[in-house]
């Protein structure tokens, strides 16, 4: 059975910093594209960076230059740093494993940016 948990969330002023880390345990890490999603009240969800088993990303326009997205395989763990965040950056942050027609979710962690 595959699991997502996520951590690292929390409250940061802005400009500020934070990596969200996702442990996968199953075996579909190694075969997944990794993604991290965020979900603000009353949006909808929407992608923020995705990378690939070979290290391929992709980023939304409104994180490119501030956030990244890296695979620690060794780990089984998928990592997002943010920085220079702002306070339009605030949503539960959602990771999510994809392989062909399997997909997972975590449980979601709550990023506020404020001060």
């Amino acid at each position: 059975q595959v699991q997502l948990v996520e951590s690292g969330g929390g409250l940061v002023q802005p400009g500020g910093s934070l990596r969200l880390s996702c442990a996968a345990s199953g075996s579909i890490f190694s075969t997944a594209t990794m993604a991290w999603y965020r979900q603000a009240p009353g949006k909808q969800r929407e992608l923020v960076a995705s990378i690939t088993t070979v290290g391929t990303t992709t980023y939304a326009d409104s994180v490119k230059g501030r956030f990244a997205i890296s695979r620690g395989n060794a780990r089984n763990t998928v990592y997002l740093q943010m920085n220079t965040l702002k306070p339009e950056d605030t949503a539960v942050y959602y990771c999510n494993a994809r392989y062909l027609r399997e997909e997972y979710w975590g449980q979601g962690s709550q990023v506020t940016v404020s001060s």
